[in-house]
């Protein structure tokens, strides 16, 4: 006992990435954050617009081979074979609970519309949600409540038979699941052109066209707007090579956790450190749902138990 627990200490005080292993709840088996991410990570309904269905196909950052975000607008439609499937992915962790990130990227928010003073469009657009799993003992734990971001607001969600009572704020529905591989996972959809992510609501998509993305591992590109399997592969943030390494890179930033770009509104699309809900308080600012989301939760619901605040392990610090 008393090695196990050197060696959590030991884990806990060391940046780490999907490659190392999480620090377990007592008698659970350990797992990779990729493993993890990959247990839980949502089955996601994307909206799409059939005046511009590739725009609303998921992408990485860094998809046109290079990591200058003043030219992803232009780019977007210059090789369709780019615009795989990929979803951006964090884990910070307390003794009580794992918060699991997920940032679904877009080279962007756009309209079907002309917009010359740029007031509804711009470059770049990321919007997310984060999980919070209980560590109980078991190997993947148990998933309690989901945050979604939508624009400048977050909405609370619980999946049913969740202890997890509205705090701070209201609850604003319930995560339906689904089975994939023969694990059930949360659901979620976001919007055609401007993005916002909800938990899904269980119909079919506007207008009846729209993508279904699972998390296969294997990065697909949709075989056009309508197309209901297409697999999407996870991708660190804290990879050595990935986003957060970036962050004080003025080729992808304008500022911190806010990327440049010059279509549209300038520099108006923000990584998760950057995320913020608009009217939730002075104490919870700008970015603490990915830098500090143990407090985010704390407030934002009520009934969670036995709930931690201290971080055993949170590479955004």
């Amino acid at each position: 006992m008393k090695a196990l627990r050197r060696l959590a200490a030991l884990c806990a005080g060391v940046a780490t990435s999907a490659s190392l292993l999480v620090v377990a709840a007592p008698n659970a088996v350990a797992v990779t954050d990729l493993e993890l991410a990959t247990r839980w990570a949502p089955i996601h309904y994307q909206d799409t617009d059939s005046s511009d269905y590739d725009a609303d196909y998921l992408s990485k950052i860094d998809f046109d081979l290079e990591w200058d975000t003043l030219n992803n607008w232009e780019h977007q439609d210059d090789v369709l074979s780019r615009m795989s499937g990929h979803v951006y992915y964090s884990v910070v962790e307390t003794s009580t609970h794992w918060f699991i990130g997920y940032g679904f990227y877009h080279p962007r928010d756009w309209e079907d519309f002309s917009d010359p003073f740029s007031l509804y469009t711009h470059e770049n657009d990321m919007e997310g949600v984060l999980l919070t799993v209980r560590r109980d003992g078991s190997t993947y734990g148990k998933f309690e409540a989901m945050v979604s971001v939508a624009h400048t607001d977050f909405y609370s969600y619980v999946p049913s038979g969740s202890p997890f009572v509205s705090g701070r704020e209201n609850v604003d529905g319930t995560v339906p699941m689904q089975t994939y591989n023969g694990a059930a996972h949360p659901t979620t959809r976001q919007e055609a052109k401007g993005h916002g992510v909800y938990a899904w609501n269980g119909s079919g998509f506007p207008g009846g066209d729209g993508v279904v993305y699972y998390p296969s591992g294997t990065a697909e590109v949709p075989s056009s707007g309508t197309d209901s399997s297409v697999g999407y592969k996870l991708v660190n943030i804290f990879d050595v090579s990935g986003l957060w390494s970036r962050r004080n890179s003025a080729t992808t930033f304008a500022g911190y956790g806010t990327f440049r770009g010059d279509n549209g509104k300038d520099n108006a699309a923000n990584a998760p450190w950057g995320w913020d809900d608009g009217n939730d308080g002075g104490d919870i600012p700008r970015g603490l749902l990915a830098t500090d989301p143990a407090y985010l939760v704390s407030q934002y619901f009520n009934g969670e138990g036995s709930f931690s605040l201290a971080y055993t392990r949170n590479s955004y610090r």
